[in-house]
């Protein structure tokens, strides 16, 4: 099934149409993520870190949690980065700061984060499960395309990134080990649990309120 995590529209399309053919879901991984040079806006009406990185799998997830609680075992895992940081919760827009493509993307990582342990702790008593990790240095589309500085960064230090798969070890395993069965709340890297300083449940709890109301505001515009 195809989901354009940059439009709400499509995430609503995508999440009715997976309720009509299955009843149940055990994991969402969190993955595709948008890292541009440029600020873009969204025919909704959002920058486009911000659209893809953040409000897009929130509804995801908030969408398909019934069919996750169904399975019994749900399982919600999302990809950040170790690099997250600077969200400015009364501009995440870019409307009234210089723009940077490279500092939307941290604050779009960092407000995963948090969101991974705002819903975690809405979802305690439950079956499902929601947990954060970060990949590690890979070499993917996303960093292929940097600019300035960070592109002369990723060609000096390519030789030390890792492959594909190991980027993504961390995520198959706790979308699939009986290891973190119960588990919830965490952030990882290499399958081991690291310390997240963004775990303010004051701030947590004004972003999801913020992100509720931006996901519920949202209609489509004429570009």
């Amino acid at each position: 099934m195809e989901v354009d995590l940059s439009s709400l529209t499509s995430v609503r399309a995508c999440a009715r149409a997976f309720g009509e053919r299955f009843p149940k879901l055990d994991v969402l991984v969190n993955n595709a993520a948008a890292s541009l040079r440029a600020r873009e806006i969204t025919p909704e009406g959002f920058e486009r870190h911000w659209a893809t990185n953040v409000l897009g799998p929130h509804l995801l997830a908030t969408l398909l949690l019934p069919a996750l609680q169904a399975s019994g075992h749900g399982r919600i895992v999302t990809v950040s980065t170790v690099a997250a940081g600077g969200l400015d919760l009364s501009d995440t827009q870019y409307q009234r700061r210089r723009f940077s493509g490279i500092g939307a993307y941290r604050a779009s990582k960092q407000a995963s984060r948090m969101l991974t342990w705002a819903l975690a702790g809405r979802l305690t008593g439950t079956p499902v499960t929601a947990n954060a990790l970060n990949p590690g240095y890979v070499i993917t589309d996303l960093t292929r395309q940097a600019g300035g500085l960070l592109r002369v960064a990723v060609v000096l230090t390519s030789f030390r990134a890792q492959t594909a798969l190991d980027g993504a070890d961390t995520a198959i395993w706790l979308a699939a080990s009986p290891e973190v069965d119960g588990i919830t709340g965490k952030f990882w890297n290499k399958r081991r649990e690291v310390r997240c300083r963004f775990r303010d449940p004051a701030a947590a709890g004004q972003l999801w309120t913020l992100i509720e109301q931006q996901t519920a505001a949202a209609v489509p515009t004429v570009p």
